[in-house]
């Protein structure tokens, strides 16, 4: 076990470096040497050996035979296709939250989109890729369904190194506030079909911001 009470060594390696990758700290294309990506996230040898197994299989990693583990490339035609499957997972997530979702997740949600203005407001980048992350996988839970959690917390690591791309836009940081600020309101109100809408809205904007930096 790590100081991380709980976590497995395994756990912990695949964290770090699924934080690596969706930060962009490790570029798409680029070549790893394991070796390197031990000493740069403090694990061992088994434990990345795992977690690159685990995020290949997530399609954040390639492992290419005889040539060694690569960062997964981004093309806008795989950005694309990824919103539109994001399209229809999360506005059915938004729909099963809003017929479950009580005052304290409101107020959990509330908080991590306030932390996550801060952390805008610090530029910091890291930071505010993690509290949305957290903010997504805690609608995620809300809508009380293991399999469409396991699926989108898959798709948004995916979207999350597009979305890195797309942070140096003037606005674009305040637009995501909002949009968080519009799911939130509309998940109060118990209103499905307004908390769809919001969520289609926030992943029609990363389109739009994505296409605008592409």
């Amino acid at each position: 076990m790590t100081e991380e009470a709980g976590v497995s060594l395994n756990e912990l390696a695949y964290r770090r470096f699924k934080q690596a990758l969706v930060t962009l700290s490790y570029k798409p294309g680029e070549y790893l040497n394991t070796a390197q990506v031990m000493n740069d996230l403090d694990m061992g040898r088994t434990p990345i050996n795992q977690a690159i197994h685990r995020l290949a299989n997530e399609g954040l990693l390639q492992v290419i035979p005889r040539k060694g583990v690569m960062v997964s490339p981004l093309s806008m035609d795989d950005a694309l296709e990824l919103i539109e499957v994001r399209l229809a997972n999360e506005m059915l997530c938004m729909r099963l939250a809003s017929q479950k979702i009580t005052e304290r997740q409101i107020a959990t949600l509330t908080e991590l989109n306030r932390q996550i203005e801060a952390a805008s407001q610090e530029r910091d980048r890291v930071r505010m890729m993690t509290l949305d992350h957290e903010f997504h996988q805690e609608l995620a839970q809300i809508a009380g369904n293991n399999m469409l959690a396991d699926i989108l917390s898959v798709l948004h690591a995916r979207a999350q190194r597009f979305w890195a791309s797309t942070l140096s836009r003037e606005g674009h940081m305040r637009e995501v506030i909002d949009e968080h600020r519009a799911i939130i309101a509309a998940l109060a109100a118990q209103d499905s079909a307004a908390a769809a809408e919001a969520a289609q809205a926030h992943i029609l904007s990363f389109r739009t911001a994505l296409l605008h930096d592409g």
